[in-house]
């Protein structure tokens, strides 16, 4: 099948579907190579977005970690807080240049929901977004900010009420709505162009990191991390350094309470190949094959699925995947906001708390890129609670 990652990947959904997305394909495929709309989706990123963005070296964590020097790819400083910015302005381009008036979106933590909100006040569209009735509770802040921008908030209360409930809910809606309303959504996942489409629109993050590590210090670096959930703030940074098999490929998944548990979203760790929201992929099922429900502090991480391409860099051994607690990321989330006054979101504090891990195990030549997808302002209030109700010492400074 055209535009799978080896036998991942694909477009398992109904004809209606299968039509809409021939629509989608054939105009994506036309507007990337069209000057006009790469000039317009560039002047946007670097006029409304704010890109570049630094890549910044955290001297305080490398001196305190004592091993390799770690620099931090700065997409918390984008207009919205993360990295879904890069892709929402892509797709609602797309979207206007399709002559859709409605965008319909999917989010888990929200910052795709605010993100795609945003971009649908600019552009003048009607905007809905589905997210599970459990993270409207998680991520209150989020949802007051995506209907101050205009949108609607759909809350989903089927199933375990989080995102992959959300993505359900949308793509029903799309399927109804089809002939005028465009599927905005989020992640490197789904039914095919979107995988493709996601890590073009995010592919700018790590096309940049490469440029700026080798200003900085003119080689390649020995590591690039970057937390996954469906895993398009992933793909954005890893894609750019593929190529180079000296550069290790680390992802890092929620294990929740641990991966011993059934309170995980460790897909990549507990999770089997099959077809999930129109693709074929790895994901985490029960023994009948029906998705099992998954578990994380981070509501963006609380998938039970990944995208394809990342189950094809798993497959060849070209990346690596590896889980991280619930307990693990809080501590990582207090340790950078302490050493470096940088507040993370809790899906970027996972990636952080590998590197804390990696780090001291590395020499001092080594060089780690790790992208901090987003910032914290979110997850304040829920780490608020999870200190409190876990007496965690919010004092982390400590050499460890």
């Amino acid at each position: 099948m055209k535009h799978q990652f080896g036998r991942f990947g694909g477009q398992y959904v109904p004809e209606p579907v299968i039509e809409a997305l021939r629509e989608l394909e054939i105009a994506y495929e036309a507007a990337i190579v069209d000057e006009s709309f790469i000039k317009d989706y560039k002047y946007y990123l670097k006029e409304y977005v704010g890109r570049e963005n630094p890549l910044y070296f955290a001297a305080n964590l490398t001196s305190r970690l004592g091993g390799a020097k770690i620099y931090l790819k700065r997409e918390d400083l984008n207009h919205t807080g993360a990295h879904k910015i890069n892709n929402a302005i892509g797709q609602i381009l797309l979207a206007k240049r399709m002559g859709k008036k409605k965008i319909i979106a999917e989010t888990g933590a929200g910052q795709h929901g605010v993100a795609t909100a945003t971009a649908a006040a600019m552009f003048d569209m009607e905007c809905e977004i589905y997210m599970g009735e459990e993270d409207t509770v998680r991520q209150q802040l989020n949802v007051f900010r995506m209907e101050l921008l205009g949108a609607k908030v759909v809350a989903v209360k089927e199933g375990t009420r989080t995102l992959s409930d959300a993505v359900d809910a949308a793509i029903k809606t799309w399927v109804e709505r089809i002939d005028d309303t465009f599927y905005l959504l989020g992640s490197v996942v789904g039914p095919h162009p979107y995988p493709s489409m996601v890590r073009e629109f995010q592919k700018i993050i790590g096309e940049e990191a490469l440029a700026q590590i080798q200003e900085k210090e003119n080689r390649l670096p020995d590591y690039c991390v970057a937390c996954v959930g469906g895993g398009s703030n992933a793909i954005g940074l890893f894609h750019a350094f593929l190529p180079y098999e000296e550069v290790g490929i680390i992802g890092v998944e929620a294990a929740g309470l641990g991966v011993e548990t059934d309170m995980h979203a460790a897909t990549m760790a507990k999770g089997r190949e099959g077809v999930i929201h129109g693709m074929n992929t790895i994901f985490v099922q029960d023994d009948a094959g029906a998705i099992s429900p998954v578990y994380s502090i981070s509501a963006g991480l609380d998938y039970p699925g990944v995208g394809p391409e990342h189950a094809y860099l798993k497959d060849t051994d070209r990346a690596t995947y590896v889980s991280i607690t619930d307990e693990e990321a809080v501590k990582a989330f207090l340790y950078l906001s302490q050493t470096e006054g940088i507040i993370p979101a809790i899906e970027s504090a996972h990636a952080i708390a590998y590197v804390m891990k990696l780090a001291p195990t590395l020499s001092k030549d080594k060089i780690i890129i790790v992208n901090l997808s987003g910032r914290g302002d979110k997850d304040v209030q829920a780490m608020e609670a999870y200190i409190a109700e876990n007496e965690v010492n919010i004092v982390q400074k400590e050499k460890i």
